[in-house]
């Protein structure tokens, strides 16, 4: 075999796949089940669609659930995804190789904080009391202290921002890797026929950059049902409710708190059909329009 050790260096990566993301989809049965542990798969009753009508008709928080989980979908689309694009072109900009280099050090620092401590900084620097926002706020403009995560209009802005503070710096990297494969010959004839440094990021380094940024967008998509559910599990509360309880944290109360599996699962399958047919839909559509996909 021509390319043997090739495949010998995929075979850990297939069988992950194969044993922890293939093999546990026949679980998806258990959606349309009363499913019981003693009865397992094959003994527990049919119930068919019963699970999804639940959810969606007799559940009294269903709608705000999808709601909440798409409008942070949403608005981490829009701050989220342009942020590292934007950090990479201005890096990319940076003469000064040192500057450049403590710039992204820092930027994608918190990357390496697990989800954990992310949640706890931000506890300790949001408290009402002891809080650094807080001392600031109160010190710099004379604002009474305020509990932002228990005020529901507070928690999509909290949550988005930590989001790009902990995740912009990563994306980065991706992104330089792209302006890093541009033909330094293209700046060379642009600047030759006249094209500023402006014209030069528009017409050369975005063009560039498109390939990467179309591939994890269509990626994001896939995950669009599926917004980071340890984080809001660490900062939601019963005060902040209303903007802070997704999809997610709700299958999490009623399949692993309440033990109602079948219901659960029925919730989670809705969320993966969804998540698929966007990036199905996603793909397609800059197949069409571009030279770029993900198949």
């Amino acid at each position: 075999m021509k390319h043997k050790a090739l495949y010998l260096l995929m075979l850990p990566g297939i069988i992950y796949y194969i044993v922890f993301k293939y093999v546990p989809m026949y679980g998806i049965i258990i959606a349309f089940q009363n499913y019981s542990i003693g009865k397992g798969m094959l003994g527990s009753k049919f119930v068919g669609l019963a699970h999804f009508v639940e959810f969606f008709y007799n559940t009294p928080d269903s709608w705000k659930l999808i709601r909440n989980t798409v409008l942070l979908n949403i608005y981490d689309l829009l701050f989220h995804f342009p942020t590292p694009v934007i950090l990479a072109l201005l890096l990319h900009e940076i003469k000064n190789k040192t500057f450049k280099r403590i710039v992204q050090s820092i930027s994608y620092m918190p990357h390496f904080l697990s989800t954990v401590v992310i949640a706890g900084i931000l506890v300790i620097f949001l408290s009402p009391s002891t809080g650094i926002v807080n001392i600031l706020l109160h010190k710099a403009f004379g604002i009474e202290p305020t509990m932002f995560l228990g005020l529901p209009e507070w928690f999509r802005t909290i949550y988005i921002s930590s989001e790009i503070w902990q995740k912009v710096g990563w994306g980065t990297i991706l992104y330089l890797a792209a302006i890093a494969g541009i033909d330094p010959a293209l700046y060379e004839a642009a600047r030759m026929d006249g094209a500023n440094r402006l014209q030069q990021i528009r017409h050369i380094t975005l063009i560039g950059m498109i390939p990467v940024m179309t591939i994890l967008f269509v990626l994001s998509l896939g995950h669009f049902m599926e917004i980071g559910f340890q984080k809001i599990l660490l900062l939601y509360n019963p005060m902040n409710y209303e903007t802070s309880d997704v999809i997610n944290t709700f299958v999490y109360r009623r399949g692993v708190l309440n033990a109602d599996f079948s219901f659960a699962s029925a919730v989670g399958l809705f969320q993966s059909v969804i998540g698929f047919t966007l990036v199905v839909t996603a793909n397609r559509l800059v197949k069409k329009y571009s030279q770029t996909s993900l198949w």
